[in-house]
């Protein structure tokens, strides 16, 4: 007997479907599977017949045959499982077929029959519904989570036996809040961090509105307890709410990671140790997983201390910070994962931390700066795009200042301004002014006379680099924005161009090209 289901493979942060064939033939009982299947699958046939017998039906008495097609596409995890059971129930006549044209299963099984959860429910969902599937089964945890896309009729199921009620059309689909409207809903909230508990950091602030409007990279200098990780940490608070299209890429990401159980409602803030791999930092490994760029796609990656960070790391994320994407590639492929985040970071001015400071002085020698600044290469600085020293305030200081803006008012200017951004770009451009390409810029960043004359003196004074230059001109796209201007003004270049001054990091900031 022969019989089809349908599984799906992850490859990255993608699913691919794949075609289970299972043959029931002459021969002694035994189980094998062709088609790349990896160790997880091979050992899961040994738990697919002891399933099938805790769940009350007869284990096969024939010799099995499980085809996995495509066969050059490798099989890895557990998820694979349900469909296989599925496929062998059916060919031994014990459950009436699913619909296989119609029909996508993921899921592990327990020698008890239990279906457990796998990795990638969302990406899994995306793939059944590209290729015209109408139904997906998946273990009911991760119901809520593949509920979330549009057109597809999702099935939780918690036990092997459940297959027979759903081939007797016994079981309901599971029903998902409306998808913009639970993203609506998470932002007002209000629980994130708020930008009203830092007091006094004028520049600081600003810097960070500046950031957010734009989707600009933040480099945050300052000595010991001045402030930066409680700034940076409130950045996700007063960026827009994620749009339908961000909240299902953050969710495949995570989802494939094994992280998370549900949707992704909140912007990502991630904040990796500094003694994070590469691998870790921007995905790999050998059985490729997305690393901390990407578990903050469409958030904000934090790195404090960034000198102290492994430079091999730091190297590594040039490139995905240009591109948006991290591709890994390895024989059997190429494994893509997304990586649109803003990067914060921040770091001591020197070894001690106290450079510059007011109130401690300074214990490094000239010689001890200069190799602590040489630890970040000039073209992993020229991608900040705004760079702010945060001075440590006196606690005199401190006690007479008032409480800042909330971070609902600097949100509402942060939203207005990404409106007008997507508007005027919403015609093939990008959604946000960091991500505006030399042709782009040309078209949407026009300058006022004396900005351009600005701007020819800022790029001779400071020694811009081809990308430098280009860094400000975003930024001072995105001051116009805050300020309402339809034209870059001179006075968005002179701010834009102080925020690209690197202050400590004179020394070693970039000069040439890169």
């Amino acid at each position: 007997m022969l019989a089809h289901a349908t599984g799906a493979a992850l490859a990255g942060v993608e699913a691919r479907l794949v075609d289970v064939e299972v043959h029931l033939g002459g021969g002694l009982p035994t189980i094998s599977a062709v088609g790349l299947p990896d160790a997880s699958v091979r050992e899961g046939l040994d738990r697919i017949r002891v399933a099938l017998a805790q769940s009350g039906f007869d284990p096969p008495r024939h010799r099995v045959v499980v085809n996995l097609a495509p066969a050059e596409l490798p099989k890895q995890g557990a998820g694979l499982d349900l469909p296989i059971a599925a496929a062998i129930l059916t060919a031994g006549r014990q459950i009436p077929p699913l619909g296989n044209d119609g029909v996508v299963l993921a899921g592990e099984l327990g020698l008890d029959g239990r279906v457990r959860p796998v990795r990638g429910a969302l990406p899994v969902a995306l793939a059944a519904r590209a290729a015209g599937r109408g139904r997906l089964v998946v273990p009911a945890e991760m119901a809520d989570e593949a509920a979330v896309v549009e057109g597809l009729e999702v099935i939780g199921v918690s036990q092997l036996s459940d297959l027979l009620a759903l081939a007797c059309g016994a079981l309901s689909p599971t029903r998902a809040p409306e998808l913009a409207a639970r993203l609506a809903r998470e932002i007002e909230s209000g629980d994130e961090p708020d930008l009203a508990d830092v007091r006094g950091q004028a520049s600081a602030r600003r810097a960070i509105e500046v950031a957010a409007a734009g989707g600009h990279h933040l480099l945050l200098i300052g000595p010991p307890g001045c402030g930066k990780t409680m700034l940076a940490r409130r950045l996700p608070g007063i960026l827009p709410p994620l749009t339908p299209d961000e909240a299902l890429e953050a969710t495949a990401v995570w989802s494939a990671a094994g992280l998370s159980r549900g949707l992704i409602t909140r912007r990502p803030f991630r904040a990796p140790h500094h003694g994070v791999s590469a691998p870790g930092l921007v995905g790999g490994g050998a059985r490729p997983r997305p690393g901390e760029v990407s578990l903050a796609s469409g958030g904000v990656l934090f790195l404090d201390e960034l000198a102290e960070f492994r430079r091999d790391a730091l190297e590594a994320m040039r490139q995905p910070l240009e591109d948006g994407e991290v591709v890994v590639r390895r024989v059997h492929g190429a494994y893509r994962f997304p990586a649109r985040f803003a990067l914060v970071a921040a770091m001591n001015p020197c070894p001690c931390g106290y450079l510059g400071d007011r109130a401690a002085r300074c214990t490094c020698s000239p010689g001890d700066v200069r190799r602590y600044l040489a630890k970040l290469s000039g073209p992993l600085l020229d991608r900040f795009d705004v760079v702010v020293d945060v001075p440590r305030l006196r606690v005199d200081e401190l006690a007479a200042a008032r409480p800042g803006e909330p971070s609902s008012a600097v949100r509402r200017r942060v939203a207005a301004a990404r409106r007008v951004q997507e508007s005027r770009q919403a015609r093939g451009g990008p959604p946000c002014n960091a991500r505006l390409s030399p042709r782009d810029l040309e078209r949407y960043a026009s300058l006022s006379a004396g900005a351009g004359a600005s701007l020819a003196a800022v790029a001779q004074v400071q020694g811009l680099s081809a990308r430098g230059f280009d860094r400000v001109r975003r930024v001072a796209r995105t001051l116009a924005d805050l300020d309402g201007e339809l034209n870059v003004l001179a006075a968005h270049v002179v701010e834009a161009a102080r925020f690209r001054a690197y202050g400590p990091l004179a020394p070693a900031s970039p000069g040439a090209s890169y």
